[in-house]
Formats: C-alpha cells, sequence, structure tokens
C-alpha cells in the first residue's frame, strides 16, 4: 500500500466541492436537500440531508464510475491489497451474490461448507448453481467448536472435479471466527488447476497487527468486505475485492445486475473515507481493538462458566487461526441458550450485542468500543449467572444437521408448492428458507428435506425466543413443501 497515494478520499472531497456550488435541483431526491421534509432535516441533521443527492457528472455513476468513484475503488483496491475493488451500497449481501454469481451458472457446483450466510443460498436461488456442502467433524465438548478438516475438503474436490472444461468453484464463505489453511491449500490447487485459476471466494475481515491473513492475501480470488461491521463506513456499506485473475469488467456486469442505479453517496462517502482513515492510522487502531478483546476474554473467563474461546484453539489444520476482535462467548455451561443471553442483555442491561444462537453469543469489538463499555458487559455476564444461571440438562447444543439436498434451490424455490402445517412436512422436500436471524443461516434451504431431526430444531429454536425468519408464514406455523408429484 502507498501511503502518499492514500491521503486524499475522492468522492468526500467531491461532495465538499458540490456543497459549495449553487445547484438548483430539479432532479431526485425529492426532499431537495432537506427542504422538503424538515423532519428528516431535524432528525439527520442538514448537512447529512444535503449531501444525499444523485449521481451526476461531478460526482460520477456508480454503475460506470469513469472519475471519482473509479479512484475511490482504486484507493481501496490498494489499501487492501487487491488488484480491483468495488465500492457495494446493497450491504455484504450483495456484495457476496454479486460474488457468487460471477464465478458459477445454472448447472455448474459449487462447493460450500453448509453454515453459510443466507445470501450465498439466495445466490444459488438466482444462478441456478448446484450446491455441494463439506462435512464439517463436531466434536461434542463445548470447548471444541466446529471444524472443518483439510483432508474431507479435499475428497470433496476429487469427487466433484470440473465439469464443461471449467475449473470447479471452490468458495470459502467463512460466517464464524475460525479459519482454516485457505493459504496452504489456495497454493496446491492453484497448481493442480492450472492453467485454468479455481476461483475461491471469502468473506474476510480488515488485516492488521495480530489479525489474521486476510482473504487477499491467503490467495481468495474475490473477498467480500464487511466494512460497516469490521470498519467505520455506514451500515449496508460493504466492498467486493477481486484479485488479478478475475476479470473485473465481468464482475461489474454482474453486480449491476441487482444492486440500485441510485447510489447513496452517503454510503459510498463512508466507504471513501473509512478508507482513508484505515490506511493512514488502521493498523494501530485494530492493535488496540484486539488488546480489548483479549481483556474481555480474560475477564469474562475469570467469571467462570462463560468460555470465551480464542487464539489458544489454533491447531495449525482444522482451525488455522482466529480473528481475535470477535469476543464469542459460550453460554451452556451457564444453563442458558446464547438467544436468552442475548435477550437479557438487551430487556435488562440495555446491551445490545451481535447475535445470540443456542449456544453461544457474539460481541462484535471494532474501533468505536471503550474500555468502560466492556467493563459494563463482563459486569452483566457475572450478573446474569448469578441470577439466571442453572444447570445445563436439557440443553440443546448446536448441532450440524446433514442437509438432505434432493432439488437445486432454484428448482425449489420456483417450483408449483403446497403449504402444509410445519409438524406435517417430514419427508417432503423445503421449497423456502427456515433460519434463526441473527445470524442468517438457514437451518432449512430450498431443495432440501424436511426431517424429524430438523423439526425438533426449529422448536427448540422457537421455545428459545429465536427469531425465526424466511417462510411465507411469519409465524412459522406452516412451510411451503414441493407437490408430491414433482419428485
Amino acid at each position: 500500500m502507498d501511503k502518499r497515494k492514500q491521503e486524499r478520499a475522492p468522492i468526500f472531497e467531491a461532495l465538499e466541492k458540490f456543497s459549495k456550488m449553487r445547484v438548483v435541483p430539479f432532479d431526485v431526491p425529492g426532499h431537495k436537500r432537506g427542504r422538503g421534509n424538515p423532519e428528516l432535516a431535524r432528525l439527520l441533521g442538514e448537512k447529512c440531508v444535503s449531501m444525499d443527492v444523485n449521481s451526476m457528472k461531478p460526482l460520477d455513476n456508480l454503475c460506470h464510475p469513469v472519475s471519482v468513484i473509479r479512484d475511490a475503488e482504486q484507493l481501496a483496491a490498494d489499501a487492501f491489497g487487491a488488484a480491483h475493488a468495488f465500492l457495494m451500497v446493497g450491504g455484504t449481501t450483495s456484495a457476496v451474490q454479486s460474488m457468487v454469481m460471477s464465478v458459477v451458472k445454472a448447472g455448474e457446483k459449487i462447493i460450500l461448507p453448509r453454515n453459510v450466510h443466507r445470501s450465498v443460498m439466495g445466490a444459488l436461488v438466482l444462478c441456478g448453481a448446484i450446491p455441494v456442502y463439506v462435512d464439517p467433524r463436531l466434536r461434542r465438548r463445548p470447548r471444541h467448536p466446529p471444524r472443518y478438516a483439510d483432508g474431507r475438503t479435499e475428497r470433496d474436490d476429487r469427487a466433484h472435479p470440473r465439469r464443461e472444461g471449467r475449473p470447479h468453484q471452490q468458495p470459502h464463505l467463512l460466517r464464524h471466527l475460525f479459519r482454516s489453511s485457505l493459504y496452504r491449500r489456495a497454493r496446491a490447487r492453484r497448481t493442480a488447476c492450472s492453467p485454468s485459476p479455481t476461483r475461491r471466494t471469502a468473506r474476510t475481515f480488515i488485516s492488521g497487527e495480530n489479525m489474521p491473513v486476510s482473504a487477499m492475501a491467503a490467495g481468495a480470488d474475490l473477498a467480500a468486505v464487511s466494512m460497516h461491521k469490521s470498519g467505520g463506513s455506514l451500515t449496508q456499506s460493504s466492498l467486493l475485492l477481486a484479485g488479478p485473475n478475475v476479470n473485473a469488467d465481468h464482475v461489474r456486469q454482474i453486480i449491476n445486475l441487482t444492486q440500485t442505479t441510485s447510489a447513496s453517496y452517503l454510503l459510498l462517502s463512508s466507504l471513501d473515507i473509512y478508507t482513508y482513515i484505515y490506511s493512514l492510522r488502521g493498523r494501530e487502531a485494530f492493535a488496540g481493538v484486539v488488546e480489548l478483546a483479549d481483556y474481555a476474554r480474560e475477564e469474562i473467563n475469570d467469571i467462570g462458566d462463560w468460555y470465551a474461546f480464542s487464539a489458544e484453539r489454533i491447531n495449525g489444520s482444522s482451525i488455522f487461526d482466529f480473528d481475535r476482535t470477535k469476543l464469542s462467548v459460550h453460554t451452556l455451561n451457564v444453563g442458558l441458550a446464547g438467544i436468552e443471553v442475548y435477550d437479557i442483555l438487551r430487556d435488562e442491561y440495555d446491551i445490545q450485542i451481535e447475535f445470540g444462537d443456542l449456544g453461544n453469543i457474539l460481541a462484535y469489538l471494532s474501533i468505536g468500543d471503550r474500555k468502560r463499555d466492556v467493563e459494563r458487559l463482563v459486569s452483566a455476564l457475572s450478573e446474569i449467572r448469578r441470577l439466571y444461571g442453572r444447570a445445563r440438562a436439557g440443553m440443546m447444543a448446536n448441532e450440524y444437521i446433514p442437509p438432505d439436498v434432493a432439488v437445486t434451490p432454484q428448482f425449489a424455490f420456483y417450483a408449483p408448492k403446497e403449504s402444509l402445517p410445519i409438524e406435517e412436512t417430514a419427508g417432503r422436500i423445503c421449497s423456502e428458507f427456515v433460519m434463526c436471524y441473527p445470524p442468517g443461516i438457514p437451518i432449512l434451504a430450498p431443495g432440501e428435506r424436511v426431517t424429524d431431526k430438523i423439526l425438533e430444531y426449529i422448536r427448540y429454536a422457537k421455545d428459545k425466543g429465536c427469531q425465526m425468519t424466511g417462510p411465507e408464514d411469519t409465524k412459522i406455523e406452516r412451510l411451503n413443501v414441493l407437490k408430491p408429484a414433482l419428485v
């Protein structure tokens, strides 16, 4: 990264220049710099709404950038070690879907871990690709999270070789904290698949001192970066990074299929400004985040029963590295599901964490967190253990339920279907998503067969208070399944 180049923020500078011009707006948005919606201007501030403008020549166009947006994307690529970068205003969901649809088409196979975000499954519905799931080996002891063994992944590679002369697709879409040895496998697979490169996609995090290797440094060809989560940009802003082996013009075409033609300059400028901040002082800032997260883990583990796990799980193979800024805490030894702790923290202590599942909570630490906020969280967890702790008996662990994929997600989603009471769907093929959100990992995806074990899992998750989303029936009492004649 050339720090001299990074001492500018092209979109921010263009907006600052535009704000000093006496432009009379006869374009959108209709609030006309806030004058037409004074309540909004009072809420957000006049400066903010005055910057909510539409694409125009001085400000460039996200669909076909040729000036300030192009310059901002080039600076982002340089900052994050990529050949190309794309500013995204549809969240990382949009980035992930563009990433998948850029490398796989209808009828082609794509190797995935099953615990991917719903955005990946949505991309498969849109493009018609066939998922081949990596089967994780689960360890039952609470201090051992799910792991993906290199040997098993490699067997999946051999079982699903190239189709029609194309390299098979190997995305590594990691939602959670542990990273298997992508770097080592990436080098081996490039050699094995030469001259046609294997495309690897990955969710990545911002690299820095004491941080895992970034996805681009690990050899990924495409990586979606949740800048609004790890960094300091606005919610719904994200980056899609591409390596030198990717046709960037093709990726732009895929992005433009689903991304808005009316990009928010509030979101774009936040990405632009944060790239500037990260480039100049990001390494030092994230060293402070790591230090704060390590302090939190030590304090939480001293309470007893809670287990805030960290880099001690690294074994060089199935767990290759760990993002120490993510404060993930195992809750089952306190006798509480993660979602129960999530609700108690919010309702009783006014503490909002990222999510709680059946066995863990995740507190997302970033450059905006303070030590006194962490101490408040630690104090709350200590009190929750004292007030709400109970025996673990009857608690369901986060289980991996191997999916029975009967048809492709696209076929199942669009095929004729019927709605049944959910308790009557065992053995039928689901045509919609069922998931707890957050984190948004489907329990059922279109094309998968419903089993008694899955129904038991859904009942338990609902009883514990998980926010269930996905089906047409918002009460999750009925489920759409394929008509019997179709299968």
